[in-house]
């Protein structure tokens, strides 16, 4: 047998190998996911981005509501061009500045973005284009006052969903929605009927 055929024999027997070897994609799990409300005395805060791919143009959309599902301060904001992990991280520091104004002291900070909600976790970003987004996150923390951060998949976020796509339909900047907006109004009824939507989520573990 020639080496060149040997050496050809072996090469299968790697490709095989590698086939016997090759690691197998993360198990995931259906769950129902639907909007949880806050506990009494808490509020919670449903903050969403959105780009639209075509131009680059960002908005946001935010909402706060309490334990029994009331909408309080829903906006929407037209940030123009920025990333998406831009867009979610201003959304989400313009409601806490909103919860804070309002005078909420508890707020649970719910974001179907895991990469902003990881960004929020990490002590050092300073390189990082969301640095100054941030610091103002972070000082916003630092008040006195209660607030949890956590992730959400988006069949749990669905009004703020909404409100971001509403804020490419306004003008540049801040703008309240009115809490009897027919269309907001439907979202935040499915969400008080506790609809679940089915998901596959990867498997914790």
């Amino acid at each position: 047998m020639t080496n060149r055929r040997v050496r050809k024999i072996a090469g299968h027997a790697l490709d095989k190998d590698r086939l016997v070897h090759k690691p197998c994609p993360p198990a995931r799990t259906e769950e129902l996911i639907s909007w949880k409300p806050p506990p009494p005395e808490w509020v919670c805060l449903n903050s969403d981005g959105s780009v639209l791919p075509e131009s680059g143009l960002a908005a946001a959309g935010d909402l706060i509501r309490d334990h029994l599902g009331r909408c309080l301060s829903p906006f929407t904001l037209n940030l123009g061009a920025c990333t998406i992990t831009q867009a979610e991280l201003r959304g989400a520091v313009k409601g806490l500045q909103v919860a804070w104004d309002k005078g909420y002291r508890r707020v649970r900070v719910q974001l179907d973005s895991q990469c902003a909600v990881q960004l929020i976790g990490h002590a050092d970003t300073g390189n990082h284009h969301c640095a100054a987004i941030l610091d103002r996150f972070w000082e916003l923390l630092s008040r006195h006052w209660d607030v949890i951060i956590e992730h959400v998949y988006r069949e749990g976020n669905r009004c703020a969903d909404f409100l971001a796509s509403r804020g490419h339909v306004v003008p540049f900047g801040f703008h309240e929605v009115a809490s009897a907006d027919p269309i907001l109004l439907y979202w935040i009824m499915y969400d008080c009927q506790s609809i679940s939507e089915s998901r596959l989520v990867l498997n914790k573990g």
